[in-house]
């Protein structure tokens, strides 16, 4: 069953001693939108073609213990995705692994670390004009 993560909970995670692509994965699910800043080390997988790579991405993640979803919002793409994604890998591997979705996006996780853009263990690729 897919579990929401609220900002704080994931900023521990990605300041901690876990491995990004080995611990946990972040998927970001926003299509022309992700232009302009990610969260750092996160991997684009656009959501208009989420159905089309979702083999492959639950093959090449599916000894990754944590996955993360998320869109702008996380309303409707980041939520959708992680719920196929979920299906998905349960489906083809077994069920030791979690699936969340990042609360309120990269829109709320922005707005509540305000001086992430400077912070180079949490964004990348920050364009001020976007924002």
């Amino acid at each position: 069953m897919v579990q929401g993560i609220i900002g704080s909970e994931l900023v521990k995670l990605i300041k901690s001693d876990k491995v990004p692509d080995k611990d946990y994965l972040i998927v970001d699910v926003r299509d022309d939108d992700w232009k302009g800043g990610n969260i750092k080390g996160s991997r684009n997988h656009p959501s208009q073609k989420f159905l089309l790579e979702v083999d492959d991405l639950v093959e090449g993640t599916k000894n990754v213990p944590i996955t993360i979803f998320h869109c702008a919002l996380s309303q409707e793409r980041g939520p959708k995705a992680a719920r196929i994604y979920e299906e998905t890998r349960n489906a083809l591997h077994d069920t030791n692994h979690t699936v969340y979705v990042l609360q309120g996006g990269f829109v709320q996780f922005g707005q509540s670390y305000k001086i992430f853009k400077d912070d180079p263990e949490l964004v990348e690729n920050w364009r001020e004009i976007i924002w």
